[in-house]
Formats: structure tokens, C-alpha cells, sequence
């Protein structure tokens, strides 16, 4: 996970798109990109394995405060977000913000897991794959 105060973001002209860019290393790739509210958003991360079918397996969710990972700036690699265990070896999903709300590929409800997991823990089996993640609407 990497994240930088608002204010570290330099402005560029129009063929920059705006802002200066953050460069990946080869074969990774952004899974989740937002503004949120360090002092209460919360991080979701669900893993998996490359060699299974896409929706087939749940995977292992985890959902911990934002505030225990550290600013590292747009310069370095970022925090562990979540351990892997055998067998796994991708984020499928990554989601940051307040009071997430999941649903499942058919629209239907899915249950998240408590909130307060260590920044860098393996997280719990779901139940059934996760289609999408938000906030819910005042």
C-alpha cells in the first residue's frame, strides 16, 4: 500500500495529465486508486491464487484501519498490505474508504470481516467471491 498527503502532489502540465505519475515495477499493477480521509478510512484487501478460475475462489479478506499504515511517498515501494499464505500469490481486490458494503457477482449482499486485522495479517476465508466493494449512500 502506498499513500502521500494531498499536498505532495506536484502539478504538471497537460501531456503529464495533471500530476506527476508513479512508476510500477515490472508485471505489478494498481489495484485500487482513491482520495479517502486518513482518519477514518479502512483498507480492504482480499488474496487469491493466479491458478485458479476468476470468481471461483473466495478468497482470504481482511479489513484494517488506514491509519496503521505509514506515508512512505510516491518514491519507495509502499507496506505490505497482506500476507500471503501457500497457494496464494495476488491481490484480487484492494478497496480503501469508510463503511464498506460488498456484493457478490449476482448483486447479492456478501459478509466482510470485522474490521481491526494487523496491517500485514494473512485475513479469513470468505464465504463466496466478492463482484465489487463501495460506500454506501447518504
Amino acid at each position: 500500500l502506498l499513500h502521500f498527503a494531498a499536498d505532495q502532489v506536484r502539478p504538471q502540465g497537460l501531456a503529464a495529465g495533471g500530476m506527476a505519475g508513479i512508476k510500477l515495477g515490472a508485471g505489478a499493477r494498481a489495484v485500487f486508486f482513491g482520495a479517502v480521509d486518513p482518519t477514518t478510512a479502512e483498507v480492504l484487501t482480499v488474496s487469491s491464487s493466479t491458478q485458479t478460475i476468476a470468481g471461483a475462489d473466495p478468497g482470504r479478506a481482511k479489513l484494517s484501519s488506514f491509519e496503521q499504515f505509514p506515508g512512505k511517498g510516491r518514491a519507495t515501494g509502499g507496506v505490505r498490505c497482506h500476507a500471503f499464505l501457500k497457494g496464494e500469490d495476488v491481490l484480487q481486490l484492494a478497496w480503501v474508504g469508510t463503511d464498506p458494503l460488498a456484493v457478490g457477482a449476482d448483486g447479492s449482499a456478501r459478509t466482510l470481516p470485522e474490521g481491526g486485522a494487523k496491517r500485514d495479517a494473512s485475513g479469513t476465508l470468505l464465504d463466496s467471491p466478492l463482484g465489487s466493494v463501495g460506500t454506501p449512500i447518504a
